[in-house]
């Protein structure tokens, strides 16, 4: 899927409801689950301990619930970009849920949704879907509704 580039707040109106993606796979390695659990502070051994987790619940390594989902952004990139206004701010999140685990080494890709835009005089207020996929699961890795605040 190539990624999609909006060029004015008039095409990104035009695109609400619609789905964007899925974009290419991207995979969640070690490394990047040890850096989340350093910049983070949870280093549960689920995260971190590679003999501990192969006894655990999944039988391996699983990524950070709120990693799956801090990858929005990655993920996001590679499946449609905005190109109008200026800086680009998360505003936060309405929901989100983490249906399956993503172990070491799984990829994951994104495909996302607009939902709802409200337009200010000075800012975009942009709600987007998102469904992050777990290579291999029938569940999906994370699924959320994200806030983004663009200016214009």
């Amino acid at each position: 899927m190539t990624k999609r580039v909006f060029t004015s707040l008039d095409q990104l109106r035009t695109a609400v409801g619609e789905s964007i993606g899925p974009g290419p796979w991207r995979t969640v390695d070690q490394a990047r689950i040890d850096a989340f659990a350093e910049a983070t502070g949870d280093d549960q051994w689920i995260h971190v301990d590679p003999r501990r987790a192969a006894d655990g619940p999944y039988g391996a390594i699983i990524a950070h619930g709120d990693l799956t989902l801090s990858l929005s952004p990655l993920l996001g990139r590679d499946t449609y970009a905005l190109d109008f206004g200026t800086a680009r701010i998360n505003y936060g999140s309405n929901t989100v849920r983490v249906p399956s685990a993503v172990r070491a080494g799984t990829r994951v890709r994104a495909t996302a949704t607009i939902a709802d835009l409200r337009v200010e005089q000075t800012r975009v207020q942009l709600t987007a879907r998102w469904t992050i996929e777990n290579d291999g699961q029938p569940k999906p890795a994370c699924v959320a509704e994200t806030i983004t605040v663009v200016g214009l």
